[in-house]
C-alpha cells in the first residue's frame, strides 16, 4: 500500500466522513450547505452513501466539507464555507 502523507482523505472511509459530518452539523444543516436530496428528504447514512458512491460531483463536495471541517477543528478556527472543487477536477 502506497503512503500518501499530503492526502487528508487517505485511509478515511466515506461512511466515516458522512457520519462525522452528520454528528457535527446535523442533516438539516448539511442539506443547506450541500444541496443534495439525500441530505434533505428522509436522510440516513446508508442512503447518503449509496448516492455519493454513484455521484462524483456530490462526493467531491462532501469530501471538501469534511477536509474544511477537520482542518478547522485542528487549527481551532471556526469552519467557514468550503471551497468546492471545480467540475473539471472531479
Amino acid at each position: 500500500m502506497q503512503q500518501q502523507p499530503n492526502n487528508p482523505l487517505h485511509g478515511v472511509k466515506l461512511a466515516d466522513i458522512v457520519s462525522l459530518l452528520h454528528e457535527h452539523y446535523g442533516w438539516e444543516t448539511l442539506g443547506e450547505m450541500i444541496d443534495i436530496r439525500c441530505f434533505k428528504f428522509d436522510p440516513s447514512v446508508k442512503s447518503s452513501l449509496k448516492f455519493l458512491r454513484k455521484t462524483p460531483w456530490a462526493r467531491a463536495k462532501v469530501e471538501a466539507l469534511y477536509i474544511e471541517t477537520t482542518q478547522g477543528e485542528q487549527k481551532g478556527n471556526k469552519t467557514q464555507k468550503p471551497k468546492y472543487p471545480k467540475e473539471s477536477e472531479w
